[in-house]
Formats: structure tokens, C-alpha cells, sequence
């Protein structure tokens, strides 16, 4: 049976000032009226009911979550101790699900990515559980064919085809996995056409990827082990706490999929963006004929190129600005230069040096 695991652990710092601890991206409208967590669960109807859903998040986001989610049981929103990225989530979710249903399979997604269609993502999602029920129990993951050679995504490189298809399902294995390259790596990835965009998005069997952390990362596989030994006795947040801190945090590229035989990667036909960046609302969200993003009230003169984030009781003026970001939010307001948003993360860690935890 298939189950759905939403990893809901970012920060989305890059997001400030909308952005917060306990309200993070993927809790926020950024693409549309839903929630970008809401999103993704509306992308699962008909293809995975409510409580075959597992969302795991942060310990201080589940009640938040739970609000937004009210179709998915509170018992399924899980709330990690601490941040240890995605390979002890994708590891606790498989062991979470297979005492429930031993032979599942999962597909795995971040809570904070825009997909279009959702007919087109479930379709790849349909192909994908079709090619671990075919053969071999491949693990299977998305790449999106760049059109641009960007330098802030991961890049998979394809291989040769994956006999396992059988010819109906477009699937290669995958060469190698790609770090975000420089700008002049990105362009010859582009050149190529063997390279695409890594989705995080996955498809598998939880007892393939199960044993695929324990023989590759024992010592994890142990710990998480060791949270599940007495069941949901008296004692398991305890154990969970104690273990899971103990994991050394690793992500499931570089925990697994660098290093399984056995990895597929599928081109799907959907639309992909994972939202990184206040940038990205202008694909998202379009541009008026200045390249202006608007959301909330502003009025702009002689602007162009901007990306304005407001309410309906507070109207954002410009007057003879290009290229600039400007978020106003009830308690702080950012203005900053939309080609260095990469600099969202020095203001976060600069609040938090001065002690101003208030805004973080």
C-alpha cells in the first residue's frame, strides 16, 4: 500500500522577515492561498488518504501543523527532537510506517515545493511505485530538466536505461549526484542534456531503504532501532529524544543514494520549483508588464523588477527602484537587493549575535 511521508523540518530563513521559528516557509501562502504545506497535502488526494499520511517536522511546529492539516491524525505528525536532516527522517518514517504495513511504500517529499499539475505529479508518482513493483525494489527518485543553469540546486546525472522499465515508464539509472555547482560547472551540466535538477522527491519500499541505512549507515540505523524497541510504551519520547540527538545528522543523498547500486531516477512531465528564495514568487506568482511582484497592497512608480510581500492594511510605495525586495511584515520589514538574497542568512545570524530572538 502506498503511504506519503512530508518532511516539514526547514527553516526557510532565506523567507525572513515573513519567515519565522515557529511560522517557517512552509507554513506560509508563499505560491497561492494555500499554505505551502496544505499544497502539498491537496497534491495527494485520491493517491493517498489522510491517514496513510506522515508528516515529520519539528517538535515546536506539530500543533501549528496540526491546525493546517486537520484531515491528518495528530498521531501522524511527528515532531523530531532536534535537526538531523533527512536521512534519520527518512529512516525514523520508514520504521514509523513498516509497523503499521510491513510491505509499504513510500514516497517521500519536502512540505515547501510548487507542482503543476497534479494530474502530471501523480501519474509519475503511479510510474514510479510501478518500478519497485516490477522488479528489484529500485529506489527511485525525480530530476527536473534544467532550463537554466542554475547554481542553487543539486544535479543527478543520468545513466543508461533502467531495464527494469520494461519500456513503458522513461527511467535511467543514475550515473552520480552532483553538489550545487559554480556557475561555468551548471552551464556545461545545461550543454550536456544528461543532467537534471534534483527533486528530493522519492519513491521505495520502506524495508529497501531500511536496509539500505543499515548497511550503509549502521550506527543510525541502530539508534532509531533502539526508539521503536518497547513499542509506544511509557518511555518511547524518551528514547526518542536520547537517540535521535545521538544520530549524526546526514543527508539521505549522501547517507544512500551516493552509494546503493540499485537508484532510478524518472523525468516527469510536471512543473517543479522549490520555492528558495524571495525571487522565486516572480515564477510562481508571474510579473506585471514592469516585472513587478505584487502581494498586498503597493503602489509603484517608475519600478521595475521588484518583489513587494504586503497585507491589504498596509500599502508599500516605491518610487525609481530596480531589482530589490521589499517585505514588511507587522513587527520588521526587510529592503534588500534581490541579487544577494543569498545574504537573508548572514541577517538571520546577525540577530541572533545582537540577542534580538524576538525577530528570529
Amino acid at each position: 500500500m502506498l503511504h506519503a511521508v512530508i518532511m516539514a523540518g526547514g527553516a526557510g530563513t532565506r523567507f525572513w522577515p515573513a519567515s519565522r521559528v515557529n511560522r517557517p516557509k512552509q507554513l506560509l501562502p508563499l505560491a497561492g492561498e494555500r499554505t505551502m504545506i496544505q499544497a502539498t497535502c491537496d497534491r495527494l488526494a485520491g493517491l493517498v488518504e489522510p491517514d496513510r499520511i506522515l508528516v515529520v517536522t519539528n517538535a515546536n511546529l506539530t500543533r501549528a501543523i496540526g491546525e493546517q492539516l486537520p484531515d491528518v491524525p495528530p498521531s501522524a505528525i511527528v515532531g523530531e527532537p532536534c535537526k538531523r536532516d533527512t536521512a534519520p527522517c527518512v529512516g525514523l518514517s520508514a520504521m514509523w510506517i513498516a509497523r503499521r504495513d510491513p510491505d509499504a511504500v513510500l514516497v517521500v517529499m519536502p512540505a515547501d515545493h510548487v507542482i503543476e499539475p497534479r494530474e502530471a505529479f501523480q501519474q509519475a508518482i503511479g510510474d514510479a511505485v510501478r518500478l519497485v513493483d516490477a522488479c528489484s525494489d529500485p529506489l527511485v527518485t525525480f530530476g527536473i530538466r534544467p532550463t537554466y543553469p542554475a547554481t542553487h540546486y543539486g544535479y543527478i546525472e543520468r545513466g543508461e536505461p533502467w531495464e527494469g522499465a520494461g519500456g513503458t515508464i522513461a527511467a535511467h539509472r543514475v550515473a552520480r549526484f552532483r553538489e550545487k555547482p559554480a556557475k561555468d560547472v551548471a552551464e556545461q551540466f545545461l550543454a550536456t542534456g544528461r543532467f537534471y535538477w534534483n527533486a528530493g522527491i522519492f519513491v521505495w519500499r520502506a524495508r529497501t531503504i531500511l536496509d539500505a541505512i543499515k548497511s550503509f549507515e549502521p550506527e543510525m540505523y541502530g539508534r532509531l532501532a533502539k526508539i521503536f524497541e518497547g513499542g509506544s510504551d511509557a518511555r518511547f519520547q524518551e528514547r526518542f529524544e536520547e537517540q535521535f540527538e545521538a544520530i549524526q545528522g546526514k543527508s539521505i543523498d549522501y547517507a544512500v543514494l551516493e552509494r546503493h547500486p540499485r537508484v532510478v531516477v524518472i523525468e516527469p512531465e510536471f512543473s517543479w520549483d522549490d520555492v528558495g528564495n524571495w525571487g522565486s514568487l516572480a515564477r510562481t506568482r508571474g510579473a506585471d508588464d514592469q516585472g513587478n511582484t505584487i502581494i498586498g497592497r503597493h503602489v509603484g512608480i517608475d519600478t521595475r523588477d521588484a518583489i513587494v510581500c504586503s497585507d491589504d492594511r498596509h500599502v508599500v510605495v516605491t518610487v525609481g527602484l530596480r531589482d530589490c525586495v521589499i517585505v514588511h511584515t507587522p513587527d520588521a520589514t526587510l529592503v534588500a537587493d534581490r541579487r544577494d538574497e543569498e545574504a537573508m542568512r548572514q541577517v538571520v545570524d546577525r540577530l541572533r549575535k545582537l540577542g534580538w530572538t524576538e525577530y528570529l
